[in-house]
C-alpha cells in the first residue's frame, strides 16, 4: 500500500476502469471522469471493432483478480477462417490451445465499470474535462469550453481520455513535447451478423473471420449472443472505396461480386452500411507521457495505434502492469514511477504501432497468398520441432508477455530467414524436409 492521495482518471473507457481499480488496490482515493453519459443506460452500437484480448490483456486483469469474472463474456478463436472468393481456409494462431479472445467492447466496457465501483471507485459521467494546470493536478470543468468552469484539486491526475486526450492537449504546450498523428486513408464500418433463430452461430463461433481483398476487407468477430460483429475496412475514396458505394443496390452488388458467402448471413447489409458511421484510423505518438509527479498519460491517450494487430487495449493494460510494477518497485516516490513507466514503455509502443501498421498488409493481402500460407506452415513445423529456437512473431506478440521491441526486431530477423528459404528450389514439395529444417537451423546461427 501506498500513502493515500486523492487521484483522478480522466477517461472510463477500458484502460480507465482498470487503471481505477489498480489505484484502489493501492491504498487511494479515486475519481474517475466522464464527459459522456453512463454507457451502462446507453445504447453502445455502430462504432465498433470487437476486441481480441490476448496474454498481455489477461496478464493485467489476473493481476488485480478480476480476470475470471471478464472470461465469463469472452469467446476462444484460435484459428483464422480466411474466406478467398472461391474457397475457405484455415490457420491456427499458436500451438495446441493457444487463442485469442473475442470481446464486446461494450460488454467488456460496462463490465469494468462495473468492476472498478465494486473495488471502491466513484464514477462522475457528463463531466466535461476542458483543461488541466499541470502544476498543481487542477481540473477544469464546465458545460462548454468558452464558458464558466469549476475547478477540482487532485495530487495526481492520469489522462485515459483516448486519442484525442484533453489532458494531452495541456501537455502539448509545454516546450520539448513531440506529437505525431498520421490517419490511414481508410476508413471503418460497423455490420452485423445476427445469431440463428436458435441463438446459434451462422458462422465458425472459435474463428477469426477474415475476407482479405487487398486493399480492403471485411472481418467478424464472435460474441455470446450468436451474433458477430463485423468491420468493412475501405479506402474513403477511389474506386473500391466508401465514397464509391452510394445506393442500396451498389452496396449489395458490391457484396456479392467480393464477399459472396457473406450476403446471406448479413441480412441489414445496405441498412447498416448506410445508418452506421465511417470511422477514422489514425496513430499517435507523443512524449513526453509524464509531468513531474502530477500528471501522467495511459493507454490511447499517449500511443494510439490503428487495430490490425488487435493489441490496442492490450498494450493499455500492458501499461497499467509496468505503472504497477513501478510502484511496487519505488513505493510512494511518484516522480520516479513516473519516469521509468515512460521509459520503459515508450519504445514498446512505438514498436506495436509500427507492427499493427505491417500487420494490415498481413491481414488484407497475404492471407490470401499461397506463398505467406507456406511461410507460415513452414515457421510452425519447424516452432513445433524447436520451440526453443523459434517462437512465431504473432506468438511472440500475442502469446506472450515479452517486450514488444524484441518480438519486432526478432520478427525481422526471422523474416529475412524466412525469405532465403522460400527462394529454395521446388520449396512447395520440400518445405516439411530435413533438409529445410537444417537450412533453418543454420540461418539461424549466421
Amino acid at each position: 500500500m501506498q500513502t493515500s492521495l486523492k487521484i483522478a482518471v480522466v477517461g472510463s473507457g477500458l484502460v480507465g476502469s482498470l487503471l481505477a481499480i489498480y489505484l484502489k488496490k493501492a491504498g487511494h482515493t479515486v475519481h474517475v471522469y466522464d464527459r459522456s453519459p453512463d454507457i451502462r443506460k446507453i445504447n453502445f452500437s455502430g462504432r465498433s471493432i470487437n476486441l481480441a484480448m490476448s496474454n498481455r490483456g489477461w496478464k493485467a486483469l489476473d493481476g488485480v483478480g478480476v480476470g475470471d469474472s471478464v472470461r465469463e463474456i469472452a469467446i476462444p478463436m484460435g484459428k483464422r477462417a480466411i474466406h478467398l472468393v472461391d474457397k475457405l481456409n484455415f490457420q491456427n494462431y499458436g500451438q495446441e490451445g493457444e487463442s485469442i479472445y473475442s470481446i464486446s467492447r461494450g460488454t467488456l466496457n460496462r463490465k469494468m465499470i462495473d468492476l472498478a465501483e465494486e473495488a471502491g471507485a466513484d464514477f462522475l459521467f457528463d463531466q466535461k474535462i476542458w483543461d488541466v494546470t499541470l502544476s498543481d493536478a487542477t481540473l477544469h470543468i464546465g458545460e462548454t469550453e468558452r464558458g464558466e468552469w469549476e475547478e477540482k484539486k487532485y495530487d495526481m491526475v492520469f489522462g485515459a481520455d483516448g486519442a484525442f486526450s484533453r489532458i494531452r492537449h495541456r501537455m502539448q504546450r509545454q516546450s520539448m513535447f513531440n506529437y505525431s498523428q498520421e490517419f490511414l486513408n481508410m476508413g471503418y464500418k460497423e455490420l452485423n451478423i445476427p445469431a440463428n433463430a436458435d441463438a446459434t452461430h451462422k458462422l465458425d463461433k472459435n474463428s477469426f473471420h477474415i475476407w482479405p481483398r487487398g486493399e480492403y476487407m471485411l472481418i467478424a468477430l464472435p460474441n455470446l449472443d450468436g451474433s458477430f460483429t463485423c468491420t468493412l475496412f475501405m479506402p474513403f475514396e477511389g474506386k473500391n472505396s466508401f465514397a464509391s458505394l452510394t445506393d442500396r443496390k451498389m452496396v449489395e452488388d458490391f457484396f456479392t461480386k467480393n464477399f459472396p458467402d457473406s450476403i446471406e448471413v448479413i441480412p441489414k447489409l445496405a441498412e447498416d452500411f448506410f445508418k452506421n458511421p465511417t470511422s477514422t484510423l489514425v496513430t499517435m505518438k507523443c512524449f513526453p507521457w509524464t509531468y513531474e509527479d502530477k500528471i501522467a498519460l495511459i493507454g490511447d491517450a499517449c500511443h494510439a495505434i490503428v487495430p490490425f494487430y488487435g493489441q490496442g487495449m492490450n498494450a493499455g493494460f500492458e501499461d497499467i502492469t509496468v505503472l504497477n510494477e513501478m510502484i511496487e518497485k519505488y513505493g510512494d516516490d511518484w516522480k520516479k514511477i513516473f519516469s521509468e513507466y515512460q521509459i520503459s514503455r515508450k519504445p514498446n509502443a512505438d514498436a506495436i504501432a509500427e507492427l499493427s501498421y505491417r500487420n494490415f498488409m498481413e491481414m488484407s493481402t497475404k492471407t490470401a497468398d499461397e506463398k505467406f500460407l507456406l511461410q507460415k506452415k513452414i515457421e510452425k513445423a519447424f516452432s513445433d520441432k524447436h520451440p526453443d529456437k523459434w517462437i512465431p512473431l504473432y506468438s511472440r506478440v500475442t502469446f506472450s508477455d515479452r517486450p514488444y521491441t524484441e518480438a519486432l526486431a526478432i520478427g525481422d530477423f526471422q523474416n529475412e530467414i524466412m525469405e532465403q528459404v522460400l527462394r529454395t528450389d521446388n520449396i512447395e514439395n520440400i518445405w516439411n524436409t530435413p533438409e529445410i529444417e537444417n537450412k533453418i537451423l543454420e540461418l539461424l546461427q549466421k
